[in-house]
């Protein structure tokens, strides 16, 4: 994990508040928070691509982009319809996935493409931990942004492909999905502590710490299972 101290939280809040309180406003500050996470990781694919060893790489990688901006362009209008402006959310909640990103800038084209297949694994993770506490309309929305990508699989055949030739490859890889998985659930966590509302709404019914605690271990052992796919096990 990174020794590097903890942001001072969200940024002040520019974004305009929600019309509604309540349930409403949690998921409002939800979909804020996902719109800056989509933002930050469409800018982050576009730098990492220059990575790319070939036209075919990039082209993947492009289209995992592109995704993102799609999933963006969902959520902004989310957003906007809750009395939110999207730009502002965006400024509100960047400093926690800029530190994120800085924190796991990839050396290598392969640490690249373990980072793109891990944040789109947890992404989905994430949703199918969430959707049964949200409600139908939010749970659709959250379903369509937070799926893993047809994209992402091009990462895993390329980390599989180069293990198996270059079975020195995989310890460094290993240490690296560790700490991406660590950093993950760090920021997340900065996020939580920052929006009562949204924890509120994620762990309602459960005690506080303990549903927290069981959902980050969750999200640890599916972590696992996906690095076994990437031949990273």
């Amino acid at each position: 994990m990174s020794t590097a101290p903890p942001p001072s939280g969200v940024s002040p809040d520019t974004a305009g508040g929600p019309v509604a309180g309540g349930e409403d406003s949690a998921i409002a500050k939800l979909f804020a928070v996902l719109l800056a996470g989509e933002y930050a990781a469409f800018y982050r694919l576009i730098d990492e691509s220059r990575m790319a060893p070939d036209v075919h790489s990039r082209i993947a990688i492009a289209r995992m982009a592109a995704s993102e901006i799609g999933h963006f362009d969902v959520l902004a209008e989310q957003v906007a319809a809750r009395g939110i402006d999207p730009t502002g959310a965006v400024e509100r909640y960047r400093s926690v996935f800029d530190q994120y990103h800085q924190v796991t800038t990839p050396k290598t084209w392969y640490e690249s493409l373990v980072k793109a297949y891990v944040g789109d694994g947890l992404a989905a993770d994430f949703y199918r931990e969430l959707a049964d506490v949200l409600p139908d309309e939010a749970r659709q929305v959250v379903r369509e942004v937070m799926s893993e990508t047809v994209s992402s699989r091009f990462a895993r055949e390329q980390v599989r492909a180069a293990v198996e030739a270059d079975p020195g490859l995989r310890s460094p890889l290993v240490l690296w999905g560790r700490r991406l998985l660590g950093e993950a659930v760090t920021h997340a966590q900065w996020v939580l502590a920052a929006e009562d509302e949204v924890t509120d709404l994620l762990f309602a019914g459960s005690a506080s710490l303990q549903g927290v605690a069981s959902f980050f271990d969750t999200i640890a052992e599916e972590h696992t299972k996906r690095m076994t796919d990437l031949g990273l096990a």
